[in-house]
């Protein structure tokens, strides 16, 4: 009998269990996605910008096949939530919004990261996607396949307030407006909207970056004046991602962008946890345990001798590793291994028969594995090889033996945003609650195999 380190999941589908068993026989992990809590976070969103009926709208940024979670799967539990707009990076994961069914009469879609001299905007503009565009050439080139097409191009023009990515500067947007005004008044692009990306505004209680923000707010508002003045007045402007969303209501505009709050965590942990927020992780990672064994004290872990068991112990196999996207940055070290340098790995919750346990990352992290010291005998604690770990998942912290994202992305020296961006698909995405989050007609767009 393998002990289980997290709630027994439940299923909502007859094949849920098959589901699952068929997953944990195909790989040694799985990342479990409840999308019911995607829904209620982006629902939670929407009431923050005024409700549903409001005069500000919310997009739901499922860039990055939705930050690991999965692009179709939370794009629909977005717009179950009331997200009225969705977007994408890529041109391609646009395209896929489309093509799996999502069309204009349910949502907008913008996207914005592109080569201009390579980009599909034929198809972007066929399937009535909302093009970003920042420089003169991507002005060229998104009117050029419109006139191909003989359809408007919609545009979102990006601007530059101190973010130094994409984007006009205000020195470069005289330029900008004498392209975009003759395509506007010539019907060959259509202006939607303006749009910019904030810095520093996940820091809410540094007064230094408060006014950062305040000086790209002030940018932001010169730029539509510039706009109006051409005669290219914005029909909606979009300012605020997660952190605007939801501590600066003065720029919630006509859109927000909430990216990092559908799924759960909050943009920074100075500002707090999501619970703090309303927001509930939507992800769990687990995994089964490989081999277990005894070792003698002195005992090196994993490359580079960076840790030394101190006493004879047992270890355990956790068989994902940086193929997978566990970093290499949350390995751990200990004193003995490491010339003294004393840094614990990232968090794992494994279940005894004395009841859970929190470990950490033992030794370097591998491209495949990862070992962790039990700190005590295997068969006294009742640990074996298949017992189900968690990594993470919406718990309380590593102070409460629940890790969270967030926690591991301390151990790494990050974000939470990474460590979930980065999973590998090779690991199983799983979905929770498919058909209480969302309408029959959307969760037949899954994949039924994918579903608890």
């Amino acid at each position: 009998m393998s002990l289980n380190a997290l709630p027994q999941w439940h299923f909502s589908t007859p094949a849920g269990m098959t589901n699952y068993t068929d997953a944990m026989r195909r790989y040694p992990a799985q990342a479990i996605v409840d999308l019911a809590a995607l829904k209620n976070n982006m629902r939670h969103l929407v009431d923050v910008v005024g409700g549903p009926n409001g005069s500000t709208a919310v997009m739901g940024v499922v860039k990055a096949d939705a930050y690991g979670h999965g692009l179709i799967p939370a794009a629909l539990a977005a717009l179950a939530g009331g997200a009225t707009w969705l977007g994408t990076a890529q041109s391609a994961e646009a395209l896929r919004l489309r093509e799996s069914g999502i069309g204009p009469d349910r949502c907008r879609i913008l996207t914005w990261v592109y080569n201009g001299l390579r980009a599909p905007f034929d198809d972007l503009i066929s399937h009535d996607i909302d093009i970003s565009v920042g420089s003169l050439d991507g002005i060229a080139a998104v009117a050029a396949a419109a006139r191909r097409l003989g359809v408007p191009a919609r545009v979102h023009v990006k601007v530059d307030t101190g973010f130094g990515r994409n984007g006009f500067t205000e020195e470069g947007f005289g330029a900008a407006l004498e392209a975009l005004a003759p395509l506007a008044r010539e019907g060959v692009l259509h202006i939607v909207g303006q749009w910019s990306h904030l810095a520093v505004a996940d820091a809410p209680d540094v007064p230094e970056f408060v006014a950062s923000t305040d000086r790209q707010i002030a940018s932001f508002g010169r730029f539509t004046r510039a706009m109006a003045k051409a005669g290219v007045e914005p029909e909606i402007r979009h300012l605020a991602n997660t952190a605007a969303t939801l501590s600066r209501p003065d720029i919630h505009y006509e859109l927000t962008r909430p990216g990092i709050g559908l799924y759960g965590y909050e943009p920074d942990r100075a500002m707090g946890t999501p619970s703090q927020y309303g927001l509930r992780p939507a992800m769990t990672l687990q995994a089964q345990l490989g081999t277990v064994k005894d070792v003698e004290a002195g005992h090196s872990i994993s490359y580079g001798r960076t840790y030394l068991t101190s006493e004879r112990t047992s270890t355990a196999i956790v068989p994902v590793g940086y193929a997978d996207g566990i970093h290499r940055s949350a390995s751990g070290f200990d004193e003995q291994g490491a010339k003294h340098m004393d840094r614990p790995g990232g968090p794992v919750r494994v279940m005894t028969v004395q009841g859970p346990r929190l470990l950490h990352v033992s030794g370097r992290v591998c491209m495949d594995q990862f070992v962790l010291d039990l700190h005590g005998d295997a068969g006294r604690l009742g640990v074996r090889e298949g017992d189900t770990v968690e990594l993470f998942g919406p718990g309380r912290g590593v102070e409460d033996g629940e890790p969270t994202a967030d926690d591991w992305a301390q151990a790494a020296d990050t974000i939470s945003y990474e460590i979930f961006a980065c999973l590998r698909n090779r690991i199983p995405r799983l979905y929770l609650n498919a058909s209480q989050a969302l309408p029959a007609s959307d969760a037949a767009m899954l994949d039924p195999r994918t579903l608890l």
